[in-house]
């Protein structure tokens, strides 16, 4: 059980202590791009461009699984239990790579990295969605996967410090450290609210609801009626029994593939961005300063994108965000002054790694609550294939000669298919007045009178 929370906390404090796990994952997607030149240069590895790909690839393998298990497991034992797994999983891979005397033990120490890592992150978006206020959801997720971005900012800053006179192990005995955070959120980091409901502990879960001032029937509510909107019964079905489900196999199906080529750009670019910029004539030191101008459009693109996404709807702004990502990166295929330059690499941040927060938040919100773990984790999961293949295909297209220019306009395509395919995600919409609650989740009870419409909101 959760330990007691005090009254006086909100929704917001759950943010935090999110947004400081994403924060290690953050670092964690920058710290391989901006030590690929090093580690390429570490005497007796004798590594190629090939085999960085493959070990920044295997990286993702990591999260793949991690994205995968944890889902289902948020599901079952907790948000909370599982965030705190991750932590000391993460931490201690990172130590391993920081340790790592050969190519193949350093690639191995990634993988296991990545298992880490995947454990936190569909757990940080649940819970940030379930405490977050309904008209506020996109905004607070938003704020707390900017997490990401704010640790790929630590991370390229702590790079352009230390990388010129110190090793790269050291970035990844400070990723280590990070494990200083799971004291904080043992004491305080509290359970998900639907997850004590759906487990028969209703009185505890009332009782959270009401100290982070939560309208518990109104969760109940909303549970019930998207429920009913797929046509199941929330008291038998949920996990992944729900999410593959009629009513929502497509929209999962949709958001696999919008994240498949999210990821494909965002992985590539972070992994290669550094060293592409060296192609193209930059030193070192100004290579990295383009990573952090890349940061720095992603979170302008995940926090104005969150904004607009609460007025006006996820679809309608994670589509045009796509298109800018896009622009942005057929535009860095050029010749450019480095103000233009700049510009465009903050687009390419806006509409990359911004849009990809932004995607994430849209897919908790669609699914209901019983399922939203899994939903969140099999969508990360699944689409990090994409990001496996990314990091191979930007070392493939350096190490055939085609030019540097062909990784921008590989990465741009993408872009212009998620668009698309987020353009396809159906709406689902409910009427009436679901009087079903979480009280009984744990004994079935006569079905809502909820009825589901086709018609879009």
């Amino acid at each position: 059980m959760a330990p007691s929370v005090p009254s006086t906390r909100s929704g917001l404090f759950v943010v935090a202590l999110c947004f400081l796990t994403i924060v290690a994952d953050g670092f964690d997607l920058i710290v391989y791009g901006a030590t690929v030149p090093s580690l390429l240069d570490e005497p007796g590895w004798e590594m190629s461009h090939g085999s960085a790909g493959l070990i920044g690839s295997w990286t993702l393998a990591g999260l793949m699984v991690g994205f995968l298990l944890a889902g289902p497991l948020t599901d079952r034992i907790g948000r909370r239990n599982v965030m705190m797994v991750g932590v000391l999983w993460f931490s201690a891979g990172s130590a391993a790579c920081a340790l790592a005397q050969s190519p193949e033990f350093f690639g191995f120490a990634r993988f296991l990295t990545g298992i880490g890592l995947g454990g936190v992150v569909p757990s940080a978006v649940a819970l940030t969605i379930e405490f977050a206020p309904k008209g506020r959801r996109q905004l607070y997720n938003g704020l707390m996967l900017t997490g990401y971005s704010v640790g790929g900012i630590i991370s390229a800053l702590a790079a352009i410090a230390l990388l010129p006179e110190h090793s790269w192990r050291l970035m990844y005995a400070i990723a280590a450290l990070y494990v200083v955070v799971l004291p904080v959120m043992y004491f305080r980091l509290p359970e998900s609210v639907n997850y004590l409901a759906v487990q028969g502990k209703t009185s505890e879960a009332r009782e959270l609801a009401e100290q982070y001032r939560l309208d518990f029937d109104a969760m109940a509510a909303e549970h019930a009626e998207q429920a009913a909107a797929a046509n199941q019964d929330a008291q038998v079905r949920r996990g992944y029994q729900l999410l593959l489900s009629h009513g929502f196999r497509a929209s999962a199906i949709l958001f696999v593939i919008t994240g498949f080529c999210a990821q494909l750009i965002v992985y590539g670019l972070n992994t290669w961005l550094p060293q592409l910029m060296r192609e193209a004539g930059y030193p070192l030191g100004s290579s990295l300063q383009f990573l952090l101008v890349l940061q720095v459009g992603a979170i302008i693109g995940a926090l104005g994108g969150s904004l607009l996404a609460d007025r006006f709807g996820s679809k309608r702004i994670v589509i045009p965000f796509f298109l800018v990502g896009a622009l942005s990166l057929l535009v860095l295929s050029q010749k450019l002054d480095i103000a233009f330059l700049m510009v465009a690499v903050a687009g390419a941040g806006l509409g990359t790694i911004g849009t990809s927060t932004l995607t994430y938040g849209y897919v908790a919100e669609h699914f209901p609550a019983s399922c939203r773990g899994s939903a969140v984790g099999a969508v990360m999961g699944l689409a990090r294939f994409g990001a496996i293949l990314g990091p191979l295909l930007g070392g493939w297209i350096l190490g055939s000669n085609v030019g540097h220019e062909w990784n921008f306009y590989a990465f741009a395509l993408p872009a212009l298919i998620a668009a698309v395919f987020v353009a396809l995600v159906p709406t689902i919409a409910t009427t009436g007045s679901p009087a079903q609650s979480f009280a009984g989740a744990a004994s079935p009870s006569p079905a809502s009178t909820v009825t589901r419409e086709d018609t879009p909101r």
